[in-house]
């Protein structure tokens, strides 16, 4: 139970973190209101990289339904586990999601902008063309799988000197800085392909906190726009088995 726990709580850091930033620009009366698209990246970010540095030595840091499956598909995690550890996603991101509001209740109260209020728990398109929405969602998504695959572990073996012989072989990493680049990955994600969909990338970021703005009394709010969901359920899902392709292709020939 310990590693659904602590997927349970890095999917909730990740979105307290994420939509908070989200809540903190397009709120109205807050510190960062109207600071932009940049400060929402780079605040998704740093909040990707602190899910990963809490939980990543306890669970692998999954917090995404996509690398989930993806890892599974490519037979370096257990599919006995896979149903548990996405499970604990969408219940964390809809606890982080109901966090978000509690914080910044007083500021949806003062706001008469239903969309805006939609917008700080889940993802809407910019134009509103499925296939092109789905494609889009599928190509970030992919970006994200593919790496984390090809991920090489930022570290080194000392098999010679003194502290190698007595530790026999001492290990030499970044700590809690191995996290870094995935929200860096992410940060990139979002600056460039992120503008069309708001990159979901991640089908529990979506779900969980679409959910919970359903059944939340948040005043003045419009419907959760289902209609849409699905796109960013089912595009990173797809988008993670083209990853998998991809790092088979590559892979593969060399093993």
């Amino acid at each position: 139970m310990q590693v659904y726990l602590a997927e349970f709580i890095g999917t909730a850091l990740l979105i307290l973190l994420g939509n908070g930033v989200v809540a903190n620009v397009v709120l109205p009366k807050t510190k960062g209101n109207g600071s932009g698209w940049l400060v929402i990246t780079f605040g998704w970010g740093m909040a990707v990289f602190v899910a990963v540095w809490c939980v990543g030595e306890i669970s692998g840091a999954h917090i995404n339904p996509a690398v989930t499956i993806g890892l599974a598909l490519a037979e370096r995690f257990a599919w006995t586990s896979a149903v548990g550890y996405i499970a604990a996603q969408v219940l964390g991101a809809m606890v982080g999601a109901v966090l978000v509001f509690l914080v910044y209740r007083q500021h949806y109260a003062a706001s008469d902008n239903a969309d805006a209020k939609l917008a700080t728990f889940a993802t809407a398109p910019a134009i509103r063309h499925y296939p092109s929405n789905l494609f889009s969602e599928i190509v970030g998504t992919c970006v994200l799988v593919a790496a984390v695959l090809l991920a090489v572990d930022p570290s080194i073996t000392m098999e010679s000197g003194l502290a190698a012989e007595a530790q026999g072989g001492m290990k030499i990493g970044l700590g809690s800085l191995g996290a870094l680049p995935v929200g860096l990955l992410v940060l990139a994600i979002g600056l460039s392909l992120g503008g069309t969909t708001g990159y979901a990338i991640n089908p529990a970021r979506d779900l969980g906190p679409r959910i919970a703005h359903a059944l939340l009394p948040i005043p003045g709010k419009r419907d959760s726009d289902w209609a849409y969901a699905w796109v960013p359920v089912f595009g990173p899902m797809l988008g993670a088995v083209v990853a998998v392709l991809l790092w088979w292709a590559l892979t593969r020939p060399m093993q």
